[in-house]
C-alpha cells in the first residue's frame, strides 16, 4: 500500500543498479524538499532516537496526513523526503497500515544505511504512526 509518490522513488530504484546512485537520489530528494521554517524547530517537534537532529511538523488537512520535516544531515533529509513519499495524503488509519519496514525494504535501505540511521528510520516511522494514532 504506497503512494504513487512512493512507487516513483521505487521505480527509480528499480533503475539505478549502483547503491552509490540510490544513495544520491536520496540526498537529491532531500535537497528538493522544501526547509522547515526554523520557528518550527522545537523541542516538541524533534524526533529522539535519531543520530541526527530531526523535526517533523505533522499537518492534519481535511482527514488527511502530511508534514513538514527537516533534518541537519543531507541523507536524513532525503530519508525525510522518502517517508514524506510514502505516508503524504494517506488518510490517517491508511497511515497505520502501512507496513514501513516492508516497503522501504523494496529500496534496499534496510541494508545499506548504518544501524544509527536505521534507528533513526524507525524513529520517525514510530513518530509518525504515533501522530496518526492519537490524529
Amino acid at each position: 500500500m504506497a503512494s504513487p509518490a512512493f512507487e516513483d522513488i521505487a521505480e527509480t530504484f528499480d533503475f539505478l543498479d549502483d547503491w552509490e546512485d540510490r544513495y544520491r537520489h536520496v540526498i537529491e530528494l532531500g535537497k528538493a524538499m522544501p526547509p522547515l521554517d526554523d520557528s518550527f524547530k522545537v523541542p516538541a517537534l524533534k524526533v529522539n532516537g535519531c543520530a541526527s537532529q530531526v523535526w517533523l511538523r505533522p499537518l492534519l488537512n481535511g482527514g488527511r496526513f502530511d508534514f513538514q520535516g527537516d533534518s541537519d544531515a543531507m541523507i536524513v533529509r532525503g530519508l525525510i523526503a522518502v517517508l514524506h513519499a510514502l505516508y503524504s495524503g494517506l488518510t490517517l488509519a491508511e497511515v497505520l497500515q502501512v507496513d514501513a519496514s516492508a516497503e522501504l525494504g523494496r529500496l534496499g535501505l534496510n541494508d545499506h544505511l548504518s544501524s544509527q540511521r536505521s534507528n533513526g528510520v524507525r524513529a520517525m516511522v514510530e513518530r509518525i504512526r504515533s501522530i496518526a494514532s492519537a490524529g
